[in-house]
């Protein structure tokens, strides 16, 4: 359908995954006995008792919300900003199974405004309070001749805790094993910089209604990133839950892969849902090419959960829609997601 990339908006995927592999030994170098896993994990997981099956784990994880934030400058519309932080590092660590104990968060900017700091942390506080999840300290930073002044940039930091013996890390995952997905509420925090480019490109402006949408450009960019706590918390009473992939940078495409043990791959059937409007509306006004859609996009689908073959009919859990999407392969060779 068209030929942009993100590297043309100044992210390159393919960078990035190389410079996790120049850095993967020097951090491997600094792990200890307690720590568990390796690199690559959606969070990092060091055991208080090595070696009990019922000692405690802390998982943790840190993000922030990219270009996003450009967005939310742009348009005055902050309080969101601060929920999609909170909500995108609770969905990381409750890919191995641990509950949200409490956050920091790190904000910097050239020239403090206090009511934008405010209302950033105000949309925190209410992302925590939803998931029980204590704001315990963070740091302001000004930084004149680093950021432009109005310019600011904000991160997060969680810390959650698990039983060893309930850890969720894709180990027990089989060829068979059934794909659940929870769609998404749109871009969650990720493909901002591919938006703004083909928005400045195009001369779109942010209260345009693109066509095949039913709301202005900035609501739906700006629609916060859904946590899905309460509905994995409920999805464990049903099923057994194996695995779980948060899609995030990289779409479905490099996300599930990384919780598939070798030997293994993953079929998606892209007709088990529907792609909502606001990324078909990216890719035709932007001409971008479909497979970088599929790496750059979650493209409808927040997380992803690998769960037995004969797992119940779920339609929905905690008001959050269940979709059927694929299955589990062998594979020889490396883990993949193949789409169909």
């Amino acid at each position: 359908m068209g030929d942009l990339r993100y590297a043309d908006a100044g992210v390159d995927i393919d960078e990035g995954n190389r410079a996790v592999s120049l850095i993967r030994r020097t951090i491997a170098s600094t792990h200890t006995a307690q720590v568990l896993g390796g690199i690559g994990a959606f969070s990092g997981l060091f055991a208080l008792e090595p070696g009990s099956p019922n000692g405690r784990v802390l998982a943790s994880s840190t993000d922030s919300v990219g270009t996003k934030v450009k967005v939310a400058i742009a348009t005055g519309r902050h309080r969101g900003i601060g929920i999609d932080l909170v909500n995108h590092c609770v969905n990381d660590i409750l890919c191995c199974g641990a509950d949200p104990l409490f956050f920091l968060d790190y904000y910097a900017t050239g020239k403090l405004v206090p009511e934008h700091l405010a209302e950033l942390i105000e949309g925190i506080a209410e992302a925590c309070r939803a998931a029980g999840c204590a704001l315990i300290g963070g740091e302001t930073a000004e930084m004149p001749g680093v950021y432009a002044l109005g310019d600011y940039d904000i991160a997060g930091f969680i810390v959650g805790s698990v039983e060893a013996s309930a850890i969720i890390d894709g180990s027990r995952v089989q060829a068979g094993d059934v794909l659940l997905a929870l769609p998404s509420s749109g871009l969650h925090t990720n493909g901002y910089s591919l938006v703004r480019h083909i928005v400045a490109e195009h001369e779109l402006q942010w209260a345009d209604v693109l066509p095949g949408t039913d709301r202005p450009l900035v609501d739906l960019l700006l629609e916060p990133h859904r946590s899905y706590l309460r509905a994995i918390r409920e999805l464990r009473t049903l099923t057994e839950i194996r695995a779980m992939a948060h899609i995030t940078g990289g779409g479905v495409i490099d996300n599930v892969p990384r919780v598939l043990p070798e030997g293994l791959a993953a079929t998606i059937e892209r007709s088990t849902w529907t792609v909502p409007p606001i990324f078909t509306a990216i890719q035709r006004e932007g001409g971008v090419h479909l497979e970088e859609m599929w790496r750059t996009f979650n493209m409808g689908v927040g997380m992803v959960v690998i769960v037995p073959a004969d797992v119940p009919s779920i339609a929905s859990a905690a008001g959050v829609p269940v979709w059927r999407i694929g299955e589990v392969i062998p594979q020889s060779g490396t883990r993949r997601v193949v789409l169909r």
